[in-house]
């Protein structure tokens, strides 16, 4: 609930400047998505963002997906590696 509000009151402030722009980043570890995955991040991210903000802000949305290599990735004080990243995944 907060994400919404937080994202809506930015589109509101976007609508009102021509020249700006929304930047939605994502870290992922290299090797784990295949290049139709990180496709897919892009576009449920924008129109996510375009569903909360509205329309006219798909001019205005950069998405940036960045690959990390394994092992320069830390959770809990342990590096992952893209094996590790899907293991998660499988469950």
């Amino acid at each position: 609930m907060c994400g919404r509000t937080v994202v809506s009151n930015i589109a509101a402030a976007i609508t009102e400047q021509e020249d700006s722009m929304m930047l939605i980043q994502v870290k992922i570890i290299e090797g784990v998505f295949t290049a139709p995955q990180k496709q897919e991040i892009v576009e449920c991210l924008t129109e996510s963002l375009i569903e909360i903000g509205g329309g006219g802000l798909r001019p205005a949305v950069w998405c940036i997906v960045e690959e990390v290599a394994g092992g320069r990735w830390g959770v809990g004080g342990q590096t992952l590696t893209s094996d590790d990243v899907k293991a998660l995944a499988r469950g």
